[in-house]
């Protein structure tokens, strides 16, 4: 497996420029990117972590691995990461992230922004990393992301990072802030399906839809074109119900032609019992 291992960084990673002078270089840049990646696969989380697991596999690393002047130091791992171009980095390991892990037919892409915990330096002045991540639930990997510079900027970052993914054939979901015609139309154009969040920042869309659940829910739960689903969870003396519905009856929207292959909208109602206390919940 070590051989099969670089083989595949070796094919993907290729693209990664060298930053460093010759007559400086002890190290080959290829070893130093196949210890760091197989370090981070095996749980490490900073330089020091990354030259204990290269140090504690160098006898696995030596089958396949060069390694002239064995492993190389927490410092020299910083310092050459420090200087690689991050664009070939990223765009090097989105590729072989979906080499070895494929979206098959149906699996669910969750697009997704996050704050990095402590990423806010408050002497500097510098503000906290947002990223916009896509995560392949089947396989449980990060396909890619995308720094930006505040929340704001998911807009934006969302369709960049639909370009670097293969989601053909794949199901993408998005909160509310990626539910956007532009970025439906991407999705349809690179071969994939779509569940979005709709809230009120398409007010048309969502009033049309509400009263279209509001007019099945004055019938019986299940009825032409509706169909409904419940399940209960109980945990720590806590009980959810959630209700579905979900119709393809989207021609009774007006705004339906608007937004690439629309065939369904759906509604859960989440029901929570806490201590007595009961709230509830809804969202399309």
């Amino acid at each position: 497996m070590p051989q099969e291992l670089t083989a595949s960084i070796v094919e993907h990673f290729a693209g990664v420029e060298d930053p460093r002078w010759e007559r400086k270089r002890e190290h080959r840049l290829m070893d130093i990117l196949v210890i760091a990646i197989s370090a981070v696969g095996c749980g490490a989380k900073d330089w020091v972590a990354v030259e204990a697991v290269g140090k504690a596999k160098e006898n696995w690393l030596r089958t396949c691995l060069a390694l002239p002047h064995g492993i190389p130091s927490h410092d020299t791992f910083g310092r050459v990461f420090a200087l690689v171009k991050p664009e070939q980095l990223q765009t090097s390991f989105v590729g072989w992230i979906q080499a070895v892990a494929q979206v098959t037919a149906g699996q669910v892409v969750a697009i997704d922004g996050k704050t990095v915990r402590h990423s806010y330096d408050r002497r500097s002045g510098k503000a906290a990393i947002h990223m916009v991540s896509a995560w392949a639930t089947q396989n449980h990997v990060v396909l890619g992301q995308l720094k930006t510079e505040e929340k704001s900027n998911e807009i934006t970052a969302i369709p960049e990072l639909l370009r670097l993914l293969e989601v053909s054939g794949g199901l993408v979901t998005i909160d509310a802030m990626g539910c956007q015609r532009t970025i439906v139309q991407q999705i349809v154009t690179q071969g994939g399906d779509y569940v979005l969040a709709l809230k009120r920042n398409h007010e048309a869309l969502y009033e049309a839809v509400e009263a279209l659940f509001a007019r099945a829910q004055a019938a019986p739960k299940t009825g032409p074109g509706f169909h409904y689903y419940e399940t209960t969870d109980k945990a720590h003396g806590r009980v959810e119900i959630r209700r579905h519905w979900t119709t393809d009856a989207v021609t009774e929207l007006e705004q339906h032609e608007a937004w690439a292959k629309l065939t369904c909208v759906g509604k859960v109602e989440s029901e929570r019992h806490v201590n007595g206390k009961v709230t509830c919940e809804q969202r399309y």
